[in-house]
């Protein structure tokens, strides 16, 4: 849904032109030094990026879904390591707090997270708790008006920036399932917590990951989100509905940027005595590329008007993200092919982006946790 066409139109053309202008001429710089620039997160706080889908009584822009896919597609032109600083806070670092926090809540985080004041993390994965998230082991006890909470997180995106970490903890210790998992607000600077070194990725360089320590962390019980104890894992599938569908926009976008590197490069590759754009085993892989492109653009779109409409989508948004994160790694490799030799050298983006798509098809639920979720889906819908 497009609440204000123009309006929205203004947005996406202003977000394209940063998008071209400021981010994509500064991608080398990221890869090489880790780190996104000062003055490039200062200006996505200037232009509200930070804030793209929180409520605008909290401070950000409201953006509905299909309003906020199509800025995922466009900023994911340039690398995605861009789009995951402030993504937390549009996704899985504000949105528990949005569907079941209290008002308390929302009113004390939501706007700060807006302004990009604090950045925000999702700690669910353990060392060894990942696609079987109901078996995680860190708990938190009850004492007094408190919760104290111990425990490791493994992976955590935005870890080492994030100043505001939504927790699953078991508050159930009886429990063995995710029956008794509940989910916590934790601040940076609460004793006890510890973030690890950032981890050495395959790729995506500029965008962090890093272990979370709790031992002993004591928590106001007015961080429990929701203030019921047992709802943390249904927050967390909640979250995980509209992160996936949001991956699957930036996986069509960076599979849109990689075919454009790859169209470029193969009308001026000179063989044989012309473009190699003209040679049709060349054309095939353009031609698989845009096809699949457009498919998945399409079930997103699809999709996230589906959610505005206030259907449920957990089907289709496992559809989206299987297919979009397997394609644009397909996209990936046949682009690296088109460049030839010049597709495994470090100087053409192609060669960054078919190491920075891989991680896709793993998080927010790996491609088979994602075939699991569509296949018991359709089970479901065979027996209702």
């Amino acid at each position: 849904m497009i609440r204000d066409p123009e309006s929205f139109h203004l947005l996406l053309d202003t977000v394209t032109r940063f998008v071209r202008e400021r981010l994509i001429p500064r991608e080398a710089e990221v890869a090489a030094t880790d780190e996104i620039p000062q003055d490039v997160l200062a200006a996505m706080r200037e232009m509200g990026l930070f804030g793209l889908t929180i409520p605008e009584q909290y401070g950000g822009l409201g953006l509905t879904m299909e309003e906020e896919v199509l800025v995922a597609m466009a900023l994911c032109h340039a690398s995605p390591c861009f789009r995951s600083i402030m993504g937390t806070n549009n996704g899985i670092g504000s949105l528990g707090i949005v569907i079941d926090g209290s008002e308390a809540q929302k009113q004390r985080w939501l706007p700060q997270l807006a302004r990009g004041e604090i950045i925000g993390s999702f700690a669910l994965t353990e060392p060894g708790s990942g696609s079987d998230a109901g078996s995680l082991t860190t708990r938190a006890t009850r004492d007094g008006d408190h919760y104290v909470i111990n425990g490791a997180k493994r992976y955590i995106t935005n870890a080492p920036e994030a100043g505001l970490f939504t927790v699953m903890a078991r508050t159930d210790a009886a429990s063995r399932d995710a029956g008794g998992v509940s989910a916590f607000l934790v601040e940076r600077g609460t004793p006890g917590l510890s973030v690890g070194h950032p981890d050495k990725k395959m790729g995506q360089r500029g965008s962090h990951t890093a272990d979370v320590v709790f031992q002993d962390v004591r928590v106001p019980a007015g961080n429990l989100i929701g203030g019921k104890e047992g709802q943390g894992f249904k927050t967390a599938m909640k979250v995980l509905d509209k992160a996936r569908l949001t991956i699957a926009a930036v996986c069509v976008g960076s599979a849109e940027r990689i075919l454009d590197e790859a169209l470029t490069y193969a009308m001026q590759r000179q063989q044989f005595g012309k473009p190699i754009a003209e040679f049709q085993l060349m054309q095939a892989m353009l031609a698989d590329s845009k096809s699949e492109i457009f498919a998945g653009r399409s079930m997103v779109l699809e999709t996230a008007r589906k959610r505005d409409n206030g259907e449920p989508i957990t089907l289709e948004a496992s559809c989206c993200k299987l297919f979009a994160s397997e394609m644009v790694c397909r996209v990936a490799d046949r682009a690296v092919q088109i460049h030839g030799g010049a597709g495994y050298m470090q100087e053409y983006a192609v060669e960054r982006f078919y190491r920075d798509v891989r991680l896709f098809r793993l998080y927010e639920g790996t491609s088979q946790i994602q075939q699991l979720v569509i296949a018991r889906g359709m089970i479901k819908q065979a027996r209702a």
